[in-house]
């Protein structure tokens, strides 16, 4: 939501800028100027992307505008299956909770989360996690490694899309001095015509150049910003996975588990210590 806002807010006041210095509306309107510029573009994403990747990046600009899913409540909540889980491994045996593992989307305690049922490589890491676990034979400072390792991979993959949409962004001012120069070769053919043709079809192709810089550093550029702090969310909700397993698989105790969870939280989001021991006291009474 307040991504389109701040689209609005940026056009808004370019126009209304130029409005003021009674500067014709009309004269931005060049939708020719705009297909050489954004057709271009996207035409250089695809020269640059294997299609899968370009699909990737459209999925993480729809997820830019419905914001930061990875809110307080739903580490809160997170925290809470992370503590019914291992609860229930110390009470009944580690295997008992093999079920929920194997078939995360069938289970009891998962089913209760549907943000992480539906949030599928933190579900995947999560049960992967703990499969290793059930394995037996992996130490803890190896499994620490391994889920070190499994988050740096996302968290590049992650940033190689928005390096894709950064460079795009960077693209985007030289394209619009090809618009403005396609512009300008028009306009020398008409350069005998009268002077108010000339004035127009001048003004007409710089309006290229202008494009190309308000579209990249007004909305393609902090689109890739965003992009890049999603990913690093992401990775924080990773990390609290990770911190909450490998603590578990040191032998911690359940209510130390999700404190170790806890405290690699960002502060805007983390719950507070009486938050989560309430959760785990509603888990111990079901």
């Amino acid at each position: 939501m307040f991504v389109i806002i701040g689209m609005v807010v940026v056009l808004g006041c370019v126009v209304g800028g130029f409005l003021m210095h009674h500067g014709p509306l009309e004269v931005l309107f060049q939708p020719n100027e705009i297909l050489i510029i954004v057709g271009a573009a996207l035409g250089s994403v695809l020269v640059a992307a294997p299609f899968p990747r370009i699909k990737m990046i459209v999925t993480n600009l729809i997820k830019v505008l419905k914001g930061d899913p990875y809110t307080k409540k739903e580490y809160l909540a997170l925290l809470k299956t992370m503590f019914e889980v291992f609860n229930t491994a110390k009470i009944n045996g580690l295997m008992s909770i093999e079920m929920h593992i194997e078939k995360p989307e069938a289970s009891t305690i998962f089913k209760k989360n549907p943000f992480l049922t539906k949030n599928h490589h933190a579900l995947g890491f999560f049960c992967d996690s703990m499969r290793v676990m059930l394995t037996g034979g992996v130490p803890p400072q190896d499994l620490e490694g391994l889920l070190e390792a499994d988050i740096d991979t996302h968290h590049a993959d992650a940033a190689g899309l928005t390096g894709l949409v950064q460079k795009t962004a960077d693209s985007l001012p030289g394209l619009g001095i090809v618009a403005a120069v396609l512009g300008i070769i028009i306009t020398m053919g008409k350069i005998n015509g009268p002077p108010e043709e000339i004035g127009f079809s001048v003004a007409a192709a710089l309006v290229g150049t202008f494009m190309g810089i308000l579209i990249c550093y007004g909305f393609i550029s902090p689109l890739a910003s965003h992009m890049e702090h999603l990913a690093q969310s992401e990775a924080h909700f990773l990390g609290c996975i990770k911190s909450g397993v490998v603590a578990f698989a040191k032998g911690s105790p359940p209510v130390l588990v999700v404190e170790f969870a806890r405290r690699v939280i960002a502060e805007d989001v983390r719950p507070t210590f009486s938050e989560v021991e309430k959760a785990a006291k509603e888990v111990k009474s079901q």
